[in-house]
């Protein structure tokens, strides 16, 4: 029997044909030695590969898919320095939260804004600084549980206020709101946009507008992040699929007193937390010694300026995401029957899709679309070229929808999906194979 290599030995074996740098080919080579798999030590580093963070071509049609890192967006900056805490006119500390801060202050037509890591996060400091060991009210039907586990009461417990839930799952007035306040000493409203699901039938909610009549702050989780309804970024009015989604602008207006909103979903930027409204507020939530662990890196908020400005300048083609989503269908089908023309795609043929905004974000909505549809499941091997292209399935087809696909990748696209068929052929082939 041979004895396997050493290590060493197999880890320079496997150098010259993979880019893993030599500490990670040890590891790859361990397992292969370990596992008696020396002969698979080059696929073993293949899949090690793979798992690296990498692009891949999003044709899903899921534009704010939370696995593909949700809004699109591409920004890069010079290896430079910058004045990230440096006051330009006079030489003296700045903050990090200054510029960016007034830009979104200004779209959001508020006093004042800052960010954080995550729309949680904002949640979390804004209770830590305005509530903690007192009582903050939120209706019942309003508890939410986002994304990954993570729940609206539990958030509350971290921040260190009281949660006194009002109302009913399906029914919360305005009088609930009212009794908290003079029972329990509710000293603001938090009130929580039902962003990833429905409540319909017998069904009532207390609007802003009202909670501001109370006279203490309203704090409003409007998660998804769409900054103005009227969306003056676009060409014409605003999409009929955002119907009735809350918005920065209006709701401010409206009367909160700040609210709380993601970066990374219809805002399409970078992932972050925006705070937005009164400034003495947001002052008290910069102050929290909270606002130091949860603030963001140079690189987001460059992004996010990037992005801001686009929307003063009402360039809504800047934003990768609203470029995607306000593209008509018509335009999608004539580039799929021109990408399987092209690459002679017999047996696909293009197709009307429907696209989702995705992310947690307007539960049940659909956007008309295209694509191309090819037969059988082919996802697997198309999540294995060398660039990853996601696709869906469905009844027993793939489904390639081009609302999400850039036009610069359709050429790459084509040729995955003919790669793909012709992989496929191959192995049916081979099975039938005497």
């Amino acid at each position: 029997m041979d004895r396997p290599p050493s290590v060493d030995q197999l880890a320079r074996r496997l150098a010259p044909s993979s880019p893993l740098p030599h500490p990670v080919l040890v590891e790859v080579a361990r397992e292969a030695i370990a596992s008696d798999r020396v002969a698979e030590a080059e696929e073993l580093a293949r899949r090690r590969e793979r798992v690296l963070l990498t692009p891949v071509v999003n044709a899903t049609g899921v534009l704010l898919h939370t696995n593909l890192g949700r809004a699109p967006l591409a920004h890069a900056v010079e290896a430079s320095y910058t004045n990230l805490e440096l006051d330009l006119e006079t030489g003296a500390r700045g903050s990090r939260q200054a510029v960016v801060g007034r830009l979104l202050a200004t779209a959001c037509g508020a006093e004042a804004a800052m960010v954080v890591n995550n729309c949680a996060s904002a949640v979390l400091l804004t209770l830590a600084a305005l509530g903690t060991g007192r009582a903050v009210a939120v209706s019942r039907g309003e508890l939410v549980e986002i994304g990954g586990a993570f729940r609206v009461p539990d958030v509350m417990a971290q921040s260190g206020v009281q949660l006194v839930e009002v109302g009913t799952t399906n029914r919360t007035r305005l009088a609930d709101y009212r009794r908290a306040i003079d029972e329990a000493g509710v000293v603001a409203t938090l009130k929580v946009h039902q962003s990833n699901y429905r409540i319909v039938g017998f069904t009532e909610d207390t609007a802003v507008a009202e909670l501001a009549t109370l006279g203490v702050p309203v704090l409003a989780d409007i998660g998804s992040g769409l900054l103005d309804a009227a969306c003056p970024w676009l060409d014409g009015p605003p999409p009929p699929w955002l119907a009735g989604e809350p918005a920065a602008r209006q709701t401010l207006a409206a009367g909160a007193d700040l609210v709380l909103f993601s970066g990374d979903k219809l805002f399409g930027g970078p992932q972050a937390g925006i705070i937005a409204g009164r400034a003495e507020l947001v002052a008290a939530c910069g102050r929290h010694p909270l606002a130091r662990a949860l603030r963001p890196g140079g690189l987001v908020l460059s992004a996010l300026q990037a992005i801001t400005l686009a929307y003063l300048r009402r360039d809504g083609q800047a934003v990768p995401f609203w470029r995607m989503a306000s593209l008509p269908a018509t335009g999608l089908r004539e580039r799929a029957a021109a990408m399987i023309d092209q690459a002679g795609l017999s047996d696909a043929r293009a197709v009307d899709t429907e696209s989702v905004p995705g992310g947690g974000t307007l539960p049940g909505v659909t956007i008309p679309s295209a694509g191309i549809r090819l037969p059988g499941d082919l996802t697997d091997a198309l999540r294995r070229r060398h660039r990853p292209v996601i696709a869906r399935v469905d009844n027993g087809a793939t489904i390639c929808d081009l609302r999400t696909v850039s036009p610069d990748d359709d050429r790459e696209l084509a040729d995955a999906l003919a790669g793909a068929l012709a992989d496929t052929a191959g192995r049916d082939h081979s099975r039938v194979a005497p």
